[in-house]
Formats: structure tokens, sequence, C-alpha cells
């Protein structure tokens, strides 16, 4: 069960950030959750958002390079030990982890974390597995 994650492709400038920002602004997008890496020339903006199709759409129109892929949502009690929980289930698997970012929803003591890793269906097979709960597209646009 993944979600869509939009990667954009940004020159490493002060106005880079912000142009993205508001061209998503300008047409009523909300960011649920946003990772930015860079390099010294450019960088790399990783979005969720409940409008796939339309978020692509509008960042092509205002000429941003853009990538969607597959990554999982897990929901996560929004407490102490939590996120090790789901690590060390991963890490007993043997499941890499090639980056992770989080978010916070509307759901009380509920926080979200996006995992994006080597192999997705084993990934999420063993997730299953050991009872942690997996954000699907439908049920995003509801936290």
């Amino acid at each position: 069960m993944t979600i869509d994650q939009i990667s954009i492709f940004l020159e490493n400038k002060p106005e880079a950030l912000s142009k993205l920002t508001q061209s998503l602004a300008s047409e009523n997008i909300n960011i649920r959750a946003i990772s930015l890496a860079d390099t010294s020339d450019f960088g790399i903006a990783r979005l969720i958002v409940n409008e796939v199709e339309k978020t692509k759409q509008v960042l092509q129109d205002a000429d941003f390079i853009v990538k969607t892929s597959p990554v999982i949502a897990v929901e996560i009690p929004d407490e102490s030990g939590s996120l090790n929980r789901i690590l060390k289930v991963l890490s007993d698997n043997k499941r890499n982890l090639e980056y992770m970012y989080g978010f916070a929803g509307h759901k009380d003591n509920k926080a979200y974390m996006i995992l994006r890793t080597t192999d997705i269906a084993t990934t999420e097979k063993v997730l299953s597995e050991n009872g942690i709960h997996m954000v699907d597209q439908l049920e995003l646009k509801s936290i």
C-alpha cells in the first residue's frame, strides 16, 4: 500500500523554493509533508500532497522537473519509542531505508512517517505482518 510522492528538482538559488510554494499556493494545493535535500548546485524537494495529478500539472506548467515515486506512509503513535519500533522491525527483517521524513496529521496522538526503501513490496509485507498501519492515498486525504 503505497502513496505517491512528488519529487521536484530545483536549482540551488534563493527564489527556487518560494517559486515552488507560490505555484502550489496559487492553486490552493496543500503540502502535507515536505523534505528538502540539496547539493551546491541543485536540490530535490519531496512532497506529499492530496491532489497528486493536479500538483504535477501545476508544477510542470511552471517549468519544474517533476517525478512521482511510490513511498510508504505509516501511522505511528505520537509517543516515545514508536519510531524505534518501526525501525527495529525493518532492521530485524533486513529492510534498508533510502530516506524517511515525518509529518503530523489531524488525528489525536498520531504521527506519520514517509519511508522509501529498496524493496517496497517486501517492506510492505514486513510492516503488515508486524501490525504497523500503512496509509493509502485515499486515507491520506482524511488525515
